[in-house]
């Protein structure tokens, strides 16, 4: 039954949005002179009273992003209410808009003492999200977050990780034609309109800023990396030749923004840019320098032991993994773009993921001499098989993903020169990734394992597309439990 609820509660939007849904418990809640004998009305107010406090429990970080679910439970909103069906004996009630729910609950605390405790309980959730609603003002010293994908500094990953909601304010760049750029500050469920009203207000203080009446437009262009027709498998600057023409080598895709889009900065993939320009200058976009060419040289992963990689992505992957809220999963596949901004959290953890696996191939391809790059990927598979003892199998299934890539598969002489313990190994490690058999391998490893652990993700997200588009959401008009 706990289950259940649980599944209810958190699938309810597919069926009915949360202003309706708390009107469904409204109605069902018994507080009229009709209603049933004292012990089924116990009965019926203890239910709805156990579904209020779960909904309460599940999404009292989530409502200050929606105002009317707090109207609805301490305000009131009023919705038609036709009176039940009842006996000749008991008066018919003029459908008027019903009393406050959370007001009825509390009328009945003298009434129903075997309710105390699940009503200050209510109390004291209400009281929570009712400030949460009521602080629409940000206080003057809020924290404004970076992305971490988009400012790689240090100091910012190594802060402690806080959920992100629709309502933050973030920094991010929005680069210019001439790879200039203007560093915004923007609410994170910001449209492209309000983006680009930012971009122009800064624009307008710039002594290069043109006179043009042309129409500004939002741009996010991907780059692969590699020159075209050579396209690059391991993301950031691999396959571009060294002293080529950026306009001449590089592999991207640009796509136009419409300016109802909204939250847009999360997701940005692998090496991808916000661009403002005008459509005059749009065909004349290119990557950044940096994405095309990267000049080969001696990174930290060569300094670092493998335990100390492999517990610094576990550490901040964790991190990532505890802001996400388990509505983000039913949003991200079963609203698709229209729930994006309340799947901020899991859009990085996503990014991060892929970005992990791009690193990987990236560091082995730009490794200069067979000894050096075979040290290198003895030391990859050592910092996959940590991850794996340290139960992050997030981490380990991208560094796996990222040896096989093509790029580095091909790298014979280097797999060669690997010691037959860690071909093994990695062996070992293909098979535990082998998506055979619906991924019998990793499913069956994972299910001895005891939390905490960090999940591989996109199968999660599999899971539920192949649940979602294999069922129907409802049956002859009723809601099919089968999919909840």
């Amino acid at each position: 039954a706990e289950s259940l609820l649980d599944d209810i509660v958190l699938t309810h939007s597919l069926f009915l949005p949360t202003e309706r849904f708390l009107q469904q418990l409204h109605q069902q809640y018994p507080g009229g002179p009709w209603g049933a004998t004292r012990g089924s009305g116990l009965r019926r107010k203890r239910a709805v009273l156990a579904v209020l406090l779960h909904f309460l429990e599940t999404y009292k970080g989530l409502l200050q992003e929606e105002e009317s679910a707090g109207k609805v439970i301490k305000v009131g909103v009023p919705f038609p209410c036709p009176p039940p069906r009842q006996s000749p004996a008991v008066p018919a009630l003029t459908p008027l808009a019903p009393q406050e729910l959370y007001l009825l609950i509390m009328k009945d605390t003298s009434l129903y003492h075997e309710l105390e405790d699940e009503i200050l309980k209510l109390h004291q959730l209400v009281e929570t999200v009712e400030l949460k609603v009521a602080d629409e003002t940000p206080p003057p010293n809020k924290q404004v977050k970076p992305l971490f994908r988009h400012f790689r500094r240090i100091d910012s990953c190594l802060q402690t990780r806080v959920a992100f909601r629709g309502s933050d304010e973030i920094f991010c760049r929005v680069y210019m034609p001439d790879h200039s750029y203007v560093t915004i500050r923007s609410r994170l469920s910001a449209s492209v309109q309000d983006i680009l009203a930012s971009v122009t207000e800064k624009l307008q203080y710039s002594e290069e800023q043109s006179t043009r009446g042309d129409a500004l437009i939002l741009v996010t262009m991907a780059s692969s990396g590699g020159a075209r027709g050579v396209r690059g498998s391991c993301g950031r600057g691999w396959g571009g030749p060294a002293g080529a023409d950026p306009t001449l080598c590089p592999a991207a895709e640009k796509a136009v923004l419409q300016p109802s889009e909204e939250c847009v900065f999360t997701t940005l993939g692998i090496n991808s840019h916000l661009f403002a320009c005008t459509r005059d200058t749009f065909d004349s976009l290119v990557p950044l320098p940096e994405e095309i060419q990267v000049v080969p040289g001696d990174t930290e992963i060569h300094r670092a032991e493998p335990e100390d990689v492999a517990n610094h992505l576990t550490a901040f992957h964790w991190e990532l993994f505890r802001c996400i809220h388990e509505l983000e999963f039913v949003d991200y596949v079963f609203h698709g773009e229209r729930g994006r901004r309340e799947t901020a959290n899991l859009e990085l953890l996503l990014q991060r993921c892929s970005e992990v696996q791009h690193w990987v191939g990236t560091e082995l391809l730009l490794c200069e001499g067979l000894g050096k790059r075979a040290h290198l990927l003895k030391k990859l598979i050592k910092i996959a098989a940590i991850c794996k003892q340290n139960q992050d199998m997030l981490s380990f299934y991208a560094i796996v993903i990222g040896l096989n890539n093509a790029a580095v598969s091909r790298l014979r002489l280097t797999w060669e020169k690997l010691p037959g313990k860690f071909k093994n190994l990695f062996r070992k490690f293909e098979n535990l990734t082998d998506p055979c058999r619906n991924h019998k391998t990793y499913r069956e490893v994972l299910a001895k394992m005891k939390p905490p652990l960090i999940p591989f993700v996109p199968l999660i997200l599999k899971d539920l597309t192949f649940l979602h588009e294999g069922s129907k959401t409802l049956l002859d008009g009723l809601v099919n439990v089968e999919k909840l």
